[in-house]
């Protein structure tokens, strides 16, 4: 695996290389496999786009053909492999139906994988949510109330109800807030997004993120992000510290260097996991075909910080009527 690993830091070096110098097309796949994708995409692609309008047509206003819907259904396949744990597989499938005039303030949402079940901040860090921790079963349905603030010149709240879609059904209530303040006159921006949510079976959860950012050059930017997360669940507070790069290679490729600082406990604090992470992410196929290669080196502290190798591969792919390029 580790001659894996070597060879799956230069292929990204390669392509990084190869990225920069080369002319960018659409899509790498042959032609045989694109005149398969296309119809396949176009056809679930309107079918979701379709739906959406049509629930948004039922509970709101006769706009609903002609305003932009942010609906989506994406599928993937993704491998991973940790030192010492092995290799495990794992297939999602997730969605958001958005439905923009159920009310100019008051939004009816219906999505799958809500924030409140994507695990720790170690698993929601590294992008590497273990098969056993992910909940199939999150579906949410609600209704969301939306200040129309603008975050950067005032606090921009969210406040949700409604019910994890699963028997017994599992009411929840959702309070979000935004702000985004630029520092002086210089290129850095501070952001901050805190949310406390309270779900029947799981009980009460609160975190907040603040990110400080500037640009480097028109391709790369650079991120300092720490957050602070606790869940009833667990009772146990968490902590993060992010330092990352954020480079565009090009309008179609990307590559992200991270160093990751995580930490628990308010009484007796200690650091449980530092890793390096690159992440290098290809629009394979015209905006809808997305590969990810992850390498990463961890140090956690149930192993007394001996170094660990880790992988993850991962294919994405989206459904959407209008295509939509950033999904970096």
């Amino acid at each position: 695996m580790h001659k894996l690993l070597t060879l799956c830091w230069l292929g990204i070096i390669t392509i990084v290389s190869t990225d920069v110098y080369a002319e960018e097309e659409d899509s790498d796949l042959p032609e045989w496999a694109e005149e398969r994708i296309e119809p396949f995409r176009e056809s679930v692609g309107n079918w979701v786009d379709n739906t959406s309008r049509r629930i948004d047509g039922f509970f709101g206003t006769d706009d609903h053909m002609q305003v932009n819907n942010e609906s989506y259904l994406r599928f993937g396949q993704e491998i991973d492999w940790m030192e010492g744990d092995g290799t495990s597989g794992d297939t999602t499938l997730r969605y958001r139906i958005d439905l923009p005039t159920s009310e100019d303030r008051l939004r009816l949402v219906i999505e799958s994988d809500p924030e409140e079940s994507q695990g720790t901040l170690e698993e929601q860090g590294s992008g590497r949510l273990a098969n056993d921790q992910r909940d199939r079963r999150s579906s949410t349905l609600g209704l969301d109330w939306l200040e129309s603030r603008d975050k950067r010149e005032n606090w921009s709240n969210r406040i949700g109800a409604g019910v994890r879609l699963r028997l017994p059904l599992d009411p929840y209530v959702r309070f979000t807030s935004e702000r985004l303040w630029q520092l002086g006159e210089g290129p850095w921006q501070l952001e901050s997004n805190n949310r406390v949510s309270w779900f029947n079976n799981e009980g009460y959860s609160a975190r907040t993120r603040w990110d400080i950012g500037r640009p480097l050059s028109e391709s790369r930017h650079l991120r300092f992000i720490t957050t602070v997360q606790w869940r009833e669940e667990e009772d146990k507070l968490e902590y993060s510290e992010i330092a990352e790069i954020n480079h565009r290679i090009n309008r179609r490729s990307a590559l992200r260097y991270s160093a990751i600082a995580i930490g628990e406990s308010a009484s007796n604090p200690r650091m449980t996991n530092y890793y390096l992470q690159t992440r290098y992410r290809r629009d394979l196929h015209k905006g809808i075909l997305f590969a990810d290669v992850i390498p990463e080196l961890h140090f956690q502290r149930d192993v007394s910080y001996d170094p660990r190798w880790a992988m993850t591969l991962r294919l994405e792919m989206y459904f959407q009527r209008k295509i939509n390029r950033d999904y970096f």
